[in-house]
């Protein structure tokens, strides 16, 4: 049983999840659908109506050597570009994409230099747009926006535990809930599910119903040095705090909020720094929290949850003056939720992440 719901999860979600360019016959398409590129600072802006890419790139950085990380083309097209080819931006670089029917399409790629102190894209949260699943997800669209959320793995089960909050005038925010997955979900191995929030991408193709985290890909281009970061946030946790097979913990929930800056070239992740924030204590009213990024390798005095796991620092001399090329940030109403364990009922509310830079 329990295997044919795990099959039954992966099939829809992968079914509800695909963007196809249907057509009878030869495909006409020739577009770019996603697309990176060395010292990027941000997402690529891509326009199929243009067709031009828009890539943030840095002060400082050479412009005639800016090398293709990833490239996703139309489904059956081919490009002449590859991953792992050179580009010069000094002037609009080309890509020229052929469909699957001969059309030739030449896309425009073009560099903008990108701020020193730059802030996430929708920090503020006041952006949501409307999946085809009728559900809300943060960002101005699928396409463009850089947050994530579990609500594609939960919204099958009929849970939504990430929705956005109205804290009136317009100004929207986050609410994470820690939620009950009901009975045939408990004896699935997956009792609860934690509200999250997250830079990065659901990724369907590698769901695994045993572990929540397998699917999200982590992290966005980022490339600034701030000093700290600042959201405004109330918590209250749940009464009985549980693990994955409904034993009482014996200590209480706690959310967890955290950015890492990381430092991601030629395959190889160094954590560059880590601003850390978790907390058991009730917050009712939305507060104003601010926590330090610390830079390079952390010591003994901070706890092994803060630590990287699966790479090392980068080194110690690097960390004073290196910019990182990815920020992850994270927000969960139960700190161990990737592990089913948490109180239903904690409930999260974030809003304004922001960067705080020297001035």
């Amino acid at each position: 049983m329990r295997k044919k719901l795990a099959i039954s999860i992966q099939i829809i979600l992968m079914l509800s999840s695909c963007v196809t360019e249907d057509y009878f016959g030869k495909s006409p398409y020739g577009n770019i659908k996603s697309i990176s590129v060395s010292n990027q600072a941000s997402n690529s802006i891509i326009s199929t109506e243009d067709l031009t890419v828009s890539v943030e790139i840095p002060a400082g950085v050479d412009l005639t050597h800016i090398a293709i990380q990833s490239l996703e083309i139309s489904t059956y097209a081919t490009a002449d570009k590859a991953v792992g080819d050179i580009l010069d931006l000094n002037t609009p670089g080309e890509i020229t994409i052929i469909a699957e029917n001969g059309e030739e399409f030449v896309w425009q790629v073009n560099a903008y230099v990108a701020s020193a102190t730059p802030q996430l894209n929708n920090w503020d949260l006041n952006l949501w747009y409307k999946t085809p699943s009728d559900y809300y997800e943060p960002g101005e669209s699928a396409s463009t926006t850089i947050w994530g959320t579990g609500n594609p793995g939960t919204q099958i089960l009929n849970k939504l535990a990430t929705i956005p909050h109205d804290l009136g005038d317009g100004n929207l925010a986050a609410h994470l809930e820690t939620l009950d997955n009901g009975k045939l979900a408990g004896t699935f191995g997956a009792p609860i599910s934690a509200g999250s929030l997250y830079t990065g991408v659901f990724n369907p193709d590698k769901l695994d119903p045993s572990d929540p985290q397998a699917a999200i890909e982590f992290g966005t281009p980022f490339t600034g040095r701030p000093g700290q970061i600042r959201f405004k946030y109330s918590y209250i946790a749940g009464e009985e705090n549980k693990d994955k097979n409904g034993n009482a913990l014996e200590y209480p929930d706690a959310c967890d909020i955290y950015a890492i800056l990381e430092l991601r070239l030629g395959g190889s992740t160094e954590r560059l720094a880590t601003a850390w924030f978790r907390s058991t204590e009730d917050q009712a009213e939305l507060s104003s929290q601010t926590v330090d990024f610390v830079y390079g390798a952390l010591g003994d005095e901070y706890p092994d949850y803060m630590k990287p796991t699966d790479h090392g620092y980068v080194s110690a001399d690097s960390a004073t003056f290196v910019l990182p090329t990815h920020i992850t940030f994270v927000a969960s109403s139960s700190f161990d939720g990737a592990n089913f364990a948490g109180a239903i009922g904690s409930t999260l509310i974030i809003d304004d992440v922001e960067m705080v830079y020297e001035e």
